[in-house]
């Protein structure tokens, strides 16, 4: 499913070269004065500090492949001008696939691909700043997005004040994937991991440049929508949310056994609650940074004594119970020697002393996930016995950007293994899942990815935002991430509710709070966070405002599950996914072709949040058809309409004639 047609890929001869054509486009035209490929032999340096990477390159052009041999309509060998067989392009049209091989010691490969003037990209994996890639370079490395992201503002030169880069830019992000979608009718996506860039910077041009010797691009045409299923489609069905988690919002808190308490005041304040989330289970680490959690994956008996008998007991009334784990063991906890002892951890370069990450404060050993036995270990021994046959229902999993480059694995080369950790990692998890035959029953939830993570992890977070507006960094950059990962087969995106990190006095206010309640109740998952500084920031429960808000916002999105879960099944049988950019169903409005600060959540539903501190009204643009404002009832027709936005009040509307056409009119009561 997917492919294009056998006779729709094909290599088509010119008489100075030849052009790759799906169905009838030419994508890509090589000619002996204008090559669309080039050779090249890299110099990489990899600086980390962190998940913080900047890479560099040394490289050394080949000559240019100005010369051709066509062998067939799915092969030809190109040369440099003295003869030199240097690449071969093959096709594979049964499976939509183009290989490129240097025939030479070269490990850099560049592609131009050919745009028309009004086609427009996206794609990148999960992007947070822009939707449509024109005009900006996407480099694909998994790593940490950033604080603030946005060079020459205050909070991010702070961030990266130290040397560390820890600011971030419009690029940095958890979950990049070579896969980029074009509304001329096609996309591509490589199937390397190793590092890669996407250069949209020139209008008529794509080009992709690889850092490897051979480059698998699988092709696939349609429109948007089409596009978008046959992404998915590649890794299979999308895994359903638990049914649980529908009925009502999942409660972040890490105060130890006080976190019992403030959950009861919530339900008694009448908010629908499905799940009590503590990543503070493990206990704490007070760091510089804030509040982080002691990584060693099992309960803290004396930050949360009787758990087991609290999570029992929270169980038979309808609440689960949600926990943390990552990829990493902390040297001064016990299961770090256990693993030690068995081998393990990725290894230093000059010895066969386990490789330990700084993540500020502490160390930590990197679990080996290309040794078999280093994964049936963590998955058995630390997910399935500690998490959940102790009673977990869901935990974030975190990390997976952290890879080093400078380290040894048990197999493979950590400069094509990076960008695969975060897939690594969420098979460990969806295999501890399945073995205790809970997938579709437990909510487990990442931010980090690359592709082929959609056929493992059933929900993403939009990672670490900051607790503000702010362009790059706040609450509007959890829509651009919902969107674009979205159209690369991940059904499934929600964020944490609040924001979270805070640095440099940059705190939560209450508005920023109000609003994201909005956001989170037309999400498929309703999660809060306390932050990385809970003591220092506004909480859902820190005022009477903020509680009422949290309970009318909770039943909101409670209200909501019989249309979750018809999102739910569309997702397993058409790969769309639950919030979804305008183009997936209006492709012929080009006004919708950039749009990235409102979305169809489904077909039925127009969701336009309020993301600017002071704002009481937002411009809307509305497609083609009859559209209802949720809360006056009144009907509006194609265009931009300028939309009253009160707090309580976010822009939305409904289709008049949907069949949840009276769920949607209930919500304003």
């Amino acid at each position: 499913m997917g492919k294009p047609d056998r006779e729709s890929l094909q290599l088509a001869a010119r008489e100075d070269g030849f052009d790759l054509q799906l169905g009838g486009r030419a994508l890509l035209s090589q000619r002996r004065d204008a090559p669309a490929i080039a050779l090249a032999a890299g110099g990489p340096l990899v600086r980390m500090v962190r998940g913080n990477f900047r890479l560099t390159d040394r490289p050394t052009m080949a000559a240019a492949l100005t010369r051709c041999v066509i062998e067939s309509s799915t092969r030809a060998v190109l040369a440099s001008e003295d003869g030199t067989a240097r690449l071969a392009v093959t096709l594979n049209e049964a499976e939509g696939r183009m290989t490129l091989a240097a025939l030479s010691r070269h490990d850099r490969i560049t592609v131009d691909f050919t745009l028309t003037p009004d086609d427009v990209l996206w794609g990148g994996g999960e992007q947070m700043s822009y939707l449509a890639l024109n005009g900006r370079r996407f480099p694909i490395w998994t790593s940490e997005p950033g604080v603030g992201r946005e060079p020459g503002t205050a909070l991010t030169d702070q961030a990266s004040a130290d040397g560390s880069f820890a600011g971030g830019d419009y690029w940095t992000t958890n979950y990049p994937e070579p896969t980029v979608l074009c509304s001329g009718g096609w996309a591509l996506s490589l199937g390397n991991a190793e590092y890669a860039e996407l250069d949209c910077t020139e209008a008529g041009r794509l080009r992709v440049q690889v850092w490897s010797g051979e480059v698998t691009i699988d092709l696939f045409s349609g429109a948007p929508a089409e596009l978008t299923r046959q992404l998915g489609a590649r890794f299979g069905p999308r895994q359903p949310l638990p049914e649980w988690a529908l009925g009502g919002a999942v409660v972040g808190l890490k105060q130890g056994e006080a976190s019992f308490a403030r959950l009861e005041a919530l339900i008694e304040a009448g908010a629908a609650i499905s799940g009590l989330w503590c990543e503070d289970w493990v206990g704490i680490r007070e760091t510089s940074f804030g509040r982080r959690l002691f990584w060693d994956w099992q309960w803290n008996a004396t930050r949360y004594p009787d758990l087991p008998a609290r999570i029992a007991a929270l169980k038979a009334r309808g609440i689960r119970f949600l926990g943390y784990v990552n990829p990493y063991l902390a040297v001064d906890g016990p299961l770090y020697p256990e693993a030690a002892a068995q081998g393990f951890f990725a290894k230093r370069l000059d010895s066969d002393a386990p490789y330990l990450v700084d993540f500020g404060e502490f160390e930590a050993g990197v679990v080996d996930f290309t040794n078999p036995a280093a994964c049936d270990w963590f998955a058995e021994e630390v997910i399935g016995k500690r998490m959940l046959d102790f009673g977990l229902d869901g935990w974030m999993a975190d990390f997976g950007e952290y890879l080093p480059t400078d380290l040894r694995l048990h197999d493979g080369d950590p400069m094509q293994e990076h960008n695969r950790w975060p897939v690594r990692w969420a098979e460990v998890n969806a295999r501890a899942v399945a073995s205790r035959g809970h997938t579709g029953d437990v909510l487990w939830f990442m931010r980090a990815g690359h592709t082929g993570v959609q056929a493992h992890c059933p929900l993403l977070w939009a990672g670490d935002q900051s607790v503000d507006f702010s362009r790059h960094d706040g609450i509007g950059t959890v829509i651009t991430a919902a969107l674009s990962s979205g159209l690369v087969g991940n059904a499934f995106s929600h964020s944490d509710v609040g924001g979270y990190t805070s640095l440099f006095g940059n705190v939560r206010t209450a508005e920023l709070i109000l609003r994201w309640y909005e956001l989170g109740a037309f999400s498929p998952v309703f999660r809060t966070h306390e932050g990385n500084r809970p003591d220092d920031n506004l909480q859902i429960d820190s005022t009477p405002e903020l509680i009422t808000g949290f309970v009318r916002w909770s039943r909101v999105y409670a209200a909501l599950a019989p249309y979750v879960r018809h999102l739910v099944k569309d997702a397993q049988a058409t790969g769309l996914p639950a919030q979804r950019a305008l183009f997936l169903h209006y492709p012929e409005d080009r006004v919708g072709l950039t749009i990235q600060d409102q979305f169809l959540y489904g077909s039925d539903l127009m969701v336009a949040p309020v993301i600017e501190a002071g704002a009481v009204m937002r411009q809307v643009y509305l497609p083609a058809g009859a559209w209802r404002h949720l809360w006056s009832g009144k009907d509006f027709a194609l265009g931009w309409h300028d939309v009253p936005a009160p707090i309580g009040q976010p822009p939305v509307f409904y289709r008049p004639d949907s069949a949840f056409a009276p769920l949607f009119a209930e919500l304003a009561a």
